[in-house]
């Protein structure tokens, strides 16, 4: 879930904005990917917690940038779809060294969660299924409550009052009715299209435009490849009618539509992990579950499902692909978005659909924690117990996700046994 960080007081940033800021200092390629490589091993916790980490290491630590600034790369970012706490961080690498400087920090921070998920996905390829064991059982009924949470929090910062609180039940209902990519799709624009009539959210306000690391020709040449590649892939797959070029064009997709953080991408990847037979969907859970577990981002739970997966790429050339294909359409965004915030941000029809969008992806989500995540590890009273009391340990207790993940795989084991 993408979080809402408290903005300075508005009227010294008011006082930052009437003054021209100085350019980003730049540094080296290297101490990017070292500052990031620190992060992507001990960053635990989910994106709110990434971007705290962000926060203490480049604002407080090393003075990167200021809160301003920060505040800045936070609100473009929760803005756009993607990965949230990814591209703040690619923004900040680009920021600081350049376009090698966004790919060393996007490297540094995915590659050990990458590598740990990969390994588990050619475990999982090579001796079989994780479904049968107790624990992994535990694991998935974790992701019951991880899901749950997202949605509980979600609901209750994205859908405020009763217009985006229908939109969510209407967008929950399409996909429902519709579990397919199109489903899906026609959720998102419906939120985009009734947000644009329904709603009037306020602006917030205005921080210091500061230099960002890249042109503008260069944004308007990262969304247009960004266009092109949404609408190429799915033509080539269709065309071609190969698994591979369905798998690049779903990972691809799924990454250019998942509004509102990590765990919205679930049922996007389950539609093209599971529905294209990738995986089965008990391996599919499985995996999710231990994903929660990781430092770094969730997205790399594409490593998971590439390096498992049935198709032309499997192991580790498998990963790497779908990985690239699930963080590109989030990279290229956050490059082209960055020159033109400021003016973006101001304008109410553009702010209106994207609380609509926002909206329509709470109910996206809560549908996906009905199917395929509730009926697929709810199997029992005893699954249901186990689930309410690590859903409480996370709202609650508010224990890290690492330990609740831990606490259902020692659950899972228990109610084995006891069977």
């Amino acid at each position: 879930m993408s979080p809402q960080p408290p903005f300075p007081d508005e009227r010294v940033a008011s006082k930052a904005a009437a003054h021209e800021a100085a350019p980003a200092e730049h540094g080296s390629c290297l101490e990017v990917f070292l500052a990031f490589l620190r992060l992507g091993l001990t960053a635990f916790g989910g994106p709110v917690a990434h971007l705290a980490y962000f926060r203490e290491e480049f604002v407080d630590r090393r003075r990167w940038l200021d809160d301003y600034a920060f505040s800045d790369l936070v609100a473009l970012c929760q803005f756009l779809p993607g990965p949230a706490s990814s591209q703040v961080g690619m923004a900040l690498g680009l920021r600081r060294a350049g376009w090698s400087g966004m790919l060393a920090a996007w490297l540094a921070f995915t590659l050990p969660s990458a590598l740990a998920m990969g390994l588990l996905g050619m475990g999982v390829a090579r001796i079989g299924g994780l479904s049968g064991l107790a624990a992994v059982h535990g694991l998935k009924v974790a992701a019951v409550a991880v899901i749950a949470q997202a949605v509980w929090g979600m609901g209750r910062s994205l859908c405020p009052d009763r217009p985006r609180a229908g939109l969510a039940v209407a967008a929950a209902l399409i996909t429902v009715a519709l579990p397919t990519t199109v489903g899906q799709i026609g959720a998102i624009l419906l939120g985009a299209a009734a947000g644009a009539v329904l709603l009037q959210v306020p602006p917030r306000p205005l921080l210091a435009n500061r230099a960002q690391g890249v042109s503008r020709r260069a944004g308007y040449l990262c969304l247009a490849l960004f266009v092109a590649l949404l609408a190429a892939l799915p033509l080539w797959a269709a065309g071609a009618g190969t698994p591979l070029a369905a798998q690049l064009a779903g990972f691809y997709r799924a990454g250019a539509l998942v509004f509102g953080g990590g765990h919205v991408v679930l049922p996007l990847l389950e539609t093209a992990a599971v529905g294209g037979g990738m995986v089965s969907s008990a391996d599919f859970l499985a995996g999710y579950g231990v994903a929660q577990a990781m430092p770094g981002p969730l997205f790399t739970f594409a490593a998971f499902l590439g390096a498992a997966g049935a198709g032309p790429l499997s192991g580790w050339a498998g990963g790497l692909a779908l990985l690239v294909a699930i963080f590109l359409p989030g990279a290229l965004l956050v490059a082209a978005a960055l020159p033109f915030w400021e003016s973006l941000r101001r304008r109410p029809g553009v702010r209106n659909m994207v609380a609509g969008v926002n909206a329509a992806v709470v109910g996206i989500l809560l549908s996906a924690l009905y199917d395929p995540v509730w009926t697929g590890a709810i199997l029992s009273k005893a699954d249901f117990g186990l689930a309410l009391a690590l859903f409480g340990l996370l709202v609650y207790a508010r224990w890290s996700p690492v330990w609740v993940v831990l606490a259902a795989a020692a659950g899972g084991w228990a109610l084995g046994w006891l069977a």
